[in-house]
């Protein structure tokens, strides 16, 4: 799941040559044509999403950034398990996918989902989407008894949610069992997102004190949406698509046990595939294996050897390990510090 974007790097620069060839105030025929070339040259975006990027090439840089926060609070929460948000798939411009419906695949859809959600309120709180600024729906709105009111600069996550639905939900075009669990799983974390929004306040009064406060909505720390996503993925369901009267294609997905119509909660992330066990290289599953993965000796959780090298045994390799240290500070006013090095060793899958 190698995140390949440099052509959103390449979107970036020609934004900028275009505004700086027409000012800020206008959209030039060279930024057009820039963003219709780039945007066709995007691998595995589907037509509606082609569409978009051309419409909105400035909204597709804060596109990039949330696919980039999502993949690395991926590789975050996942950096000590034997799948480590590394596929083999499909490349399309958020990297590669795995091939199978698993928890995992479950996993990468939401924190993507959050991820371009998140990125897209916090350009719009910034000033740097022409369609967006600040949620100023509640400014003005006061409270007495709890001695605040609403102002500020509130971040207006509901249109970073709806441009992220309607950008990622866009490549869903195909009615089947795997597309219903995308979907499903792109608004879960759309939701933990919106979920996990915070309420900030600045007290307002002589000598400071707080007999009134502004108080404004801000997009949390990334990294509490990462965790919200992880206690999902621990707990998913599977679930299988079930078939609407007199129609061939799937409407809805449903709990695969107990045997009954109870549909998942909108909370929940779903799967359709047992995930494979992720210890060889496999094309059919997008499974990269472990070889060559670094593991833990003295661990008993997933990184240790024993797991993650999934019993195929471990080399042991010494490297000198050097640092800065002993660090002084003189007056006036530098820093000198000696280097210290130690002989250690490390262990990688066979």
């Amino acid at each position: 799941m190698r995140l390949k974007l440099s052509v959103l790097e390449v979107c970036h620069t020609v934004l900028c040559i275009g505004l700086m060839l027409c000012g800020e105030g206008g959209v030039s025929s060279v930024l057009a044509l820039g963003a219709s070339i780039i945007c066709r040259k995007m691998p595995g975006l589907s037509p509606r999403q082609r569409t978009i990027c051309e419409a909105r090439p400035d909204a597709m840089i804060a596109v990039g950034t949330g696919a980039r926060l999502g993949i690395e609070e991926c590789q975050y929460q996942f950096q000590n398990s034997r799948w480590n948000c590394t596929s083999l798939g499909e490349q399309s411009v958020f990297g590669q996918e795995l091939k199978v419906g698993s928890r995992e695949t479950a996993f990468y859809y939401a924190i993507l989902s959050a991820g371009i959600a998140h990125s897209i309120t916090n350009a719009c709180s910034q000033g740097n989407l022409t369609y967006c600024g600040c949620d100023r729906e509640k400014n003005g709105y006061q409270d007495p008894e709890k001695g605040w009111r609403w102002g500020g600069c509130s971040a207006d996550v509901k249109y970073g949610i709806r441009f992220s639905r309607e950008f990622l939900d866009a490549s869903e075009v195909k009615r089947n069992a795997r597309t219903l669990m995308n979907v499903h799983n792109n608004i879960v974390g759309r939701k933990l997102l919106e979920k996990n929004m915070r309420l900030e306040c600045k007290c307002h009064g002589v000598s400071g004190s707080c007999t009134l406060k502004t108080c404004w909505v801000t997009l949390p720390h990334f990294r509490e949406v990462g965790y919200a996503l992880k206690d999902k993925y621990e707990q998913a369901v599977m679930v299988e698509a079930v078939r609407g009267r007199r129609q061939l294609v799937p409407t809805f997905l449903k709990l695969k046990i107990p045997q009954n119509n109870s549909k998942p909660a909108e909370t929940d992330l779903v799967y359709v595939d047992r995930s494979p066990n992720f210890c060889e290289k496999d094309n059919a599953t997008g499974s990269i294996g472990t070889y060559g993965r670094f593991c833990n000796r003295t661990s008993t959780q997933a990184d240790s050897c024993e797991l993650l090298c999934c019993g195929r045994g471990y080399k042991t390799f010494q490297y000198t390990r050097t640092w800065q240290c002993h660090c002084k500070f003189h007056w006036c006013c530098h820093v000198t510090c000696s280097t210290c090095s130690e002989r250690t060793q490390a262990y990688t899958c066979n």
